[in-house]
């Protein structure tokens, strides 16, 4: 059975600074780099984390996938400096 997930959209939004998309689905990306660790098959995680069939839509399935996992790998290759500059500011 499929859960539901929290709205998304098709691709995160672009841009080198961190959006509020993505402090939105924080968790997701964490989940999302949790499976490719993992070596999760990629229609499981769509599956599991967005609540879709990818059996019924497989190239949207994939993109939204594969664009979210980018998102979360740059995440924690820059974005996450945005967070620990705030932190510091506070």
């Amino acid at each position: 059975m499929i859960r539901s997930a929290p709205k998304f959209l098709d691709e995160p939004p672009p841009g080198q600074g961190l959006t509020p998309y993505d402090r939105e689905h924080m968790t997701l990306y964490l989940r999302l780099l949790d499976a490719a660790r993992d070596g999760a098959d990629w229609r499981e995680a769509v599956q599991v984390l967005f609540g879709l069939d990818p059996d019924l839509d497989p190239r949207r399935s994939r993109h939204i996938h594969d664009t979210h996992l980018a998102r979360a790998r740059w995440m924690t290759e820059r974005g996450y400096r945005e967070i620990v500059h705030e932190s510091q500011r506070h």
